[in-house]
């Protein structure tokens, strides 16, 4: 049997989602609880890959359960796995899936959000949580600026170098906004797939706009030199979180 479950975790005490050589990563953590119920499991699959730090409130993964030895309700494997979890880790949904769903490869969108602490005191509630920025910004010349990333481009120049080559660089963004509320600033950035580290470079370079050391209509020569060096700074991971993986709705089953 096939289950997606919906996943949130703090990423601060975490080498990012994927297993690691050297530090731990959130999805050994999540095999380790599943092979305490279920000695059959090989592996979850993810929708997504969460750089060290990153945080999650609705990754989605699916894991193949063996028949013979499931023997709960889809509710109960949330709170199964959860007894064995750390804290930072919890699984918030399990639900029955088709045997051909794939968390990364339905995906049709994701939904990235980014929080910026902009005082010159940090909110110590916030610690680990936002990007301490204390200068001023111009929040509209940034709102202005962030509307340029809408559509479909080439974000080769917000991307950071891999150990290996993507087919290709071209994304399409849907969504890329800043609200405001007090201090606290959110990006809200969605599109059809991410690119490494490429929302921390959309809000480090937004925030250099707003700081005044990039012009706001420097986006279109940012994006056309698809060079890294082009644009503005990688923002910190600490502020990142993956808050929503999209899918089609499946018709139901005759």
């Amino acid at each position: 049997m096939r289950f997606k479950l919906t996943i949130a975790y703090d990423g601060a005490n975490y080498s990012g989602w994927q297993w690691q050589t050297s530090g731990i990563g959130v999805q050994q953590r999540i095999e380790e609880s599943l092979l305490r119920f279920f000695p059959g499991v090989k592996r979850i699959h993810s929708s997504s890959r969460t750089d060290t730090g990153v945080h999650a409130h609705g990754m989605v993964a699916h894991v193949d359960i063996p028949d013979e030895q499931f023997k709960m309700t889809p509710a109960k494997l949330a709170i199964a796995l959860n007894a064995f979890l750390p804290d930072d880790i919890r699984i918030m949904a399990a639900e029955k899936v088709p045997e051909d769903f794939h968390a990364r490869f339905d995906a049709k969108g994701k939904q990235y959000r980014y929080y910026v602490w902009n005082h010159f005191a940090m909110n110590p509630l916030l610690l680990g949580q936002a990007w301490h920025v204390g200068g001023k910004l111009d929040v509209k010349a940034m709102r202005s600026a962030a509307k340029l990333f809408v559509g479909k481009h080439d974000f080769k120049s917000l991307t950071a170098t891999r150990d290996y080559e993507v087919k290709s660089t071209v994304r399409t963004l849907t969504r890329c906004e800043i609200k405001r509320s007090g201090p606290l600033l959110t990006w809200i950035i969605e599109g059809d797939g991410f690119l490494y580290k490429m929302c921390r470079g959309i809000v480090g370079t937004l925030v250099q706009i707003g700081q005044g050391k990039i012009p706001a209509d420097e986006i279109k020569n940012i994006l056309a030199k698809k060079n890294r060096c082009s644009a503005g700074m990688t923002a910190p991971a600490h502020g990142l979180v993956l808050w929503k993986v999209y899918y089609e709705r499946r018709p139901a089953r005759a």
